[in-house]
C-alpha cells in the first residue's frame, strides 16, 4: 500500500475516532445530569480508577498501557469540563512539580488555581473556591512533608485520591554549562541532586528560592545562571537543557494527595489514612497497632509528629491497605478507638499507581 494510501486511511479512522469521541461526550452531559440530580460529586476517582483498568485490560497494542492511560487522562479531563468547570488548587507557581501532578491526574481541559502555600490549597477547597487541591505529601529521597501532615490534622477534608509522580530534575539556562556560576532551586531539589552539582559544577553558587519555578523565573533573566526544574518549566520560561536527570536516584519519586470534601467509594485494591495520638504510657504504640494485626490488614507507612499541643505528645499517621468500609477494618478501627485518646480517618482511596 503506498504512502498516499496509508494517510487516506489514517484520515478515515480519525474521523471515525472524533466521532465516537463526540458520542462519548453526549453520553458524559447525560451522566452529569442524572449527578447534579442526585447530588454526586463529578469527580469519582473509583469511576475513573475503573475506566482505566479496563482500557489496560481490553488493549493489544501497539501502543502500550501507559500511552493509553495518557490518552484516556485527556479524555476523561474533557469529559469532567463538560460536567461542570472543575477548578483545582495545587501548590504554585505554573510548572511547579504540584503543578505537574494535577495535570497527570486532571489533564489540561481543567481550570487550576496556583497557591503560595499548602495551607492557601487547603483554604481554596475549604471556601469552595476550588473543588480540589493537591498537595505534596512525600518524596522518596527526601521524606514526609510535615506541613502536609499538620494540615491533615485540623482540616476536615479529605483524602480522595493519590498522584505518584516520577520527579525528572534538569539543569535549564541560557548559557553553556561551563559558563555557569550561579545556580537557583528550592533547597529540596539541591538535596535530591548533591552528587550529581559536586561532580559536574562544584565552584558554581547554589542558591536556595521557594520554588523550581521561581528559579527558572531567575534563570531566564540573569546572565550565567542556571535553574534545576523540570522540562515544562524550560518551554515556559524558554530556558535551554543543558542537562536532564541530575537527580541523584534513579528512583525519585514524589507521592501527592488529591483532597476534597467528597468521600470515595470502594473499588478493592484500596488505601486508607488515619490518624491518632495516645495515651502516654509503656507500651501503648504497640497496643495500638495490634487490632491491625489481628484482622490481617497490611500497614504501609507510620509517621509520628508532635501535637504542638503538649511536651512530648505525639499524633502517629498511618496508612494501611483496605477501605474503610470493609469489615475488619471498621473492626480494628473500632478497637483502636476505644485505646486512643482521638482518632480520625483521614480518607480511603484508590491505591492506583
Amino acid at each position: 500500500m503506498s504512502l498516499k494510501n496509508l494517510r487516506h486511511k489514517i484520515d478515515s479512522l480519525d474521523k471515525k475516532i472524533i466521532g465516537l469521541l463526540n458520542t462519548r461526550a453526549k453520553v458524559i452531559i447525560d451522566v452529569a445530569k442524572i449527578k447534579q440530580e442526585s447530588g454526586k460529586s463529578v469527580y469519582s476517582p473509583d469511576r475513573e480508577r475503573e475506566v482505566l483498568k479496563r482500557v489496560a485490560s481490553v488493549n493489544r497494542g501497539p501502543l502500550n498501557n501507559d500511552a493509553l492511560e495518557a490518552i484516556y487522562r485527556e479524555v476523561m479531563s474533557a469529559s469532567l469540563s463538560l460536567e461542570k468547570p472543575l477548578k483545582i488548587a495545587y501548590m504554585g507557581p505554573e510548572a511547579s512539580f504540584s503543578h505537574l501532578a494535577s495535570l497527570k491526574r486532571f489533564g489540561s481541559q481543567i481550570g487550576y488555581i496556583a497557591c503560595e502555600s499548602i495551607s492557601d490549597v487547603f483554604l481554596e477547597v475549604e471556601r469552595d473556591a476550588a473543588d480540589y487541591g493537591v498537595v505534596p505529601i512525600e518524596n522518596s529521597i527526601e521524606g514526609v512533608v510535615t506541613y502536609t501532615l499538620d494540615m491533615l490534622v485540623d482540616s476536615d477534608l479529605k483524602i480522595c485520591a493519590q498522584i505518584i509522580l516520577d520527579v525528572s530534575h534538569n539543569l535549564l539556562s541560557n548559557c553553556g554549562k561551563d559558563k555557569i556560576k550561579k545556580i537557583y532551586s528550592n533547597p529540596q531539589v539541591f538535596g535530591q541532586c548533591r552528587i550529581w552539582l559536586q561532580e559536574n559544577l562544584p565552584h558554581a553558587e547554589l542558591i536556595e528560592v521557594s520554588s523550581t519555578t521561581r528559579a527558572s523565573q531567575i534563570a531566564s533573566k540573569e546572565k550565567n545562571s542556571a535553574s534545576i526544574a523540570s522540562l515544562l518549566a524550560a518551554k515556559i520560561y524558554k530556558l535551554k537543557i543543558v542537562a536532564k536527570d541530575i537527580e541523584d536516584s534513579p528512583h525519585n519519586i514524589t507521592r501527592f494527595l488529591v483532597i476534597g470534601k467528597t468521600e470515595v467509594k470502594h473499588t478493592g485494591n484500596d488505601k486508607t489514612s488515619i490518624l491518632f495520638s495516645i495515651k502516654d504510657r509503656v507500651g501503648a504504640l504497640h497496643d495500638m497497632l495490634v487490632p491491625f494485626k489481628k484482622n490481617r490488614i497490611n500497614l504501609t507507612k507510620i509517621e509520628s509528629r508532635p501535637s504542638k499541643k503538649k511536651a512530648w505528645d505525639y499524633y502517629f499517621f498511618v496508612d494501611l491497605e483496605a477501605h474503610k468500609d470493609e469489615p475488619r477494618v471498621r473492626k480494628a478501627l473500632a478497637e483502636l478507638e476505644s485505646k486512643c485518646k482521638f482518632l480520625k480517618v483521614l480518607g480511603s482511596y484508590p491505591i492506583g499507581e
